[in-house]
């Protein structure tokens, strides 16, 4: 407002551009406090994980302990440098002088020219431009079982007339700099995060290839690239929490803890679509414990239907307005294990029972869901209060704190959760689905122990999040996170649920 318009304000109208002025300024001093009180957070723990990194060489840690540790501590500084550049962006010079010194890819290595020239070489003047030189950069690059080095060429042309010099802009990339590839990066997250490969013996892997990549120099690219993911995972776990079905599912995941050389008990939270929806979506969670609140903290607002175990952490959440549908394998397990330790003739007649239900999912399994409730109601309904009484006439006959009553009280004691999915054509009969999208997670606990900061274990969780999203979404996980990892640095915040793994695969098969 000028003071022309100021001059025909009366006495409230002023009071009112002052409250306004004033009310601004306020809220521009809480931002810059917030974002210097991030600053300081981000800068402390920094200070913190270098501390460890060299505390951790005189601890009682053995070799492969030591390589886990020091690799996780690099990924956690790198992504932290990230997201204080974001905050307060480094002067080109400064960042200069912490870019380590580039090594010249290996003359081995097979090569391929791409050149980069000007969309057009008339000048503004309408003279044609002449070419006076290139620039050229070498990118390390990688296809399934094949490195090369890509050699980036992009040619300088000048006017001779009004000497405008136009050359074609650096393709802007995920992490700035350096030798890397899209191709390159996806393949280091993929073999940790899928193929479950340490970056110490993806270090020995590369140098029997004749690539010297320091496991800092990976670390930091996986440090890196989880912060750059994250708004895709945020993404994901959107879309996600739009469904009114999920699965959840969470599996102990060691924590090393630096100080004591001991590890802790963390654990990895999964969240997932059903089988009967066409989204097929997972998202991780990392904690560092099993408490109810973080599957809270997840859901947040959320308040459908949640398949799951019998685990009390989620009893809250049944209480604030979210419905149990219970795991009915999780209940015929319990009979299961009493039939093959003891050959229990009660436990045989329970697993006949839940054979009986069983058979009917198998046979409506690939039906829509008023077809699948319709008929869950006429042929598993009957079998479902076949089961019921049965449970509750051996109840009477066995002993208080056998194993066997133990395994009637589990069912008896949530029966309307387990059956809840015979008048729900949307809801699975059980938490098989997210079991499975965990089990093959469980085979990479040997490699995951974690900084003392739930960093590591989140970016863990995020990138996992979407290789195995893609999996379950039958792509290849390297080849998608390769796209994204390319388009990513150039793709509008507003567009950037277009790459995730369920909208990659169909606009791939369109």
């Amino acid at each position: 407002m000028d003071e022309a318009q100021l001059k025909t304000l009366d006495a409230q109208q002023l009071r009112e551009v002052v409250r306004s002025l004033v009310g601004e300024l306020q809220q521009r001093d809480r931002e810059l406090a917030f974002k210097k009180a991030t600053i300081d957070n981000i800068t402390h723990e920094m200070a913190v994980l270098k501390r460890l990194k060299f505390a951790a060489r005189s601890e009682h840690f053995n070799a492969e302990q030591k390589s886990l540790l020091e690799e996780a501590i690099d990924a956690d500084l790198e992504a932290l440098q990230r997201e204080l550049e974001q905050l307060a962006p480094e002067a080109p010079a400064e960042r200069n002088k912490r870019q380590p010194k580039r090594e010249k890819l290996p003359e081995h290595l097979p090569r391929r020219e791409i050149r980069h020239e000007p969309a057009s070489t008339v000048c503004a003047c309408g003279c044609a431009m002449k070419r006076i030189g290139e620039d050229v950069a070498e990118k390390l690059d990688y296809q399934p079982g094949v490195f090369s080095a890509g050699r980036h060429v992009r040619g300088k042309w000048v006017c001779a007339q009004c000497e405008t010099l136009v050359q074609a802009p650096v393709e802007l990339h995920v992490i700035d700099k350096g030798i890397r590839t899209a191709g390159l990066l996806a393949q280091v997250l993929v073999a940790k995060y899928v193929d479950h490969q340490p970056l110490y013996r993806q270090e020995s892997i590369f140098g029997r290839a004749g690539l010297a990549i320091p496991r800092s120099t990976l670390a930091a690219w996986v440090g890196a690239c989880g912060v750059q993911l994250q708004p895709l995972v945020d993404a994901l776990k959107g879309e996600l929490l739009r469904h009114t079905v999920l699965h959840a599912d969470e599996t102990p995941v060691a924590m090393l803890k630096p100080g004591n050389g001991k590890t802790h008990r963390a654990y990895l939270w999964s969240y997932c679509t059903t089988p009967f929806n066409p989204i097929k979506a997972v998202v991780f969670d990392f904690a560092d414990s099993r408490a109810g609140r973080h599957a809270k903290a997840f859901l947040g607002a959320w308040r459908d239907s949640l398949v799951c175990d019998d685990y009390s952490g989620y009893k809250a959440l049944f209480d604030d307005g979210v419905t149990e549908a219970g795991c009915l394998a999780h209940a015929r397990r319990k009979f299961y294990d009493l039939w093959a330790n003891h050959q229990s003739q009660i436990a045989h007649e329970a697993l006949e029972l839940f054979g009986r239900l069983y058979k009917v999912e198998d046979e409506v399994r690939a039906l829509d869901a008023e077809a699948r409730q319709r008929i869950r109601r006429e042929r598993a309904g009957p079998w479902a209060t076949a089961l019921h009484t049965w449970l509750q006439a051996h109840r009477l006959k066995v002993p208080d704190g056998s194993a066997t009553a133990k395994a009637i009280d589990y069912s008896l004691g949530r029966w309307a959760a387990l059956v809840r999915y015979i008048d729900d054509g949307t809801l699975p009969a059980d938490n098989n689905w997210v079991e499975n999208q965990i089990r093959p997670i469980a085979l990479g606990r040997s490699n995951w122990l974690f900084a003392g900061s739930l960093r590591a274990g989140q970016r863990a969780a995020a990138v996992m999040s979407l290789v195995h999203s893609a999996r379950i979404n039958g792509l290849d996980p390297c080849a998608h996170l390769r796209d994204v990892l390319q388009r990513l640095p150039t793709q509008p915040a507003s567009r950037v649920a277009e790459l995730l793994p369920h909208r990659w695969a169909a606009h791939s098969a369109a």
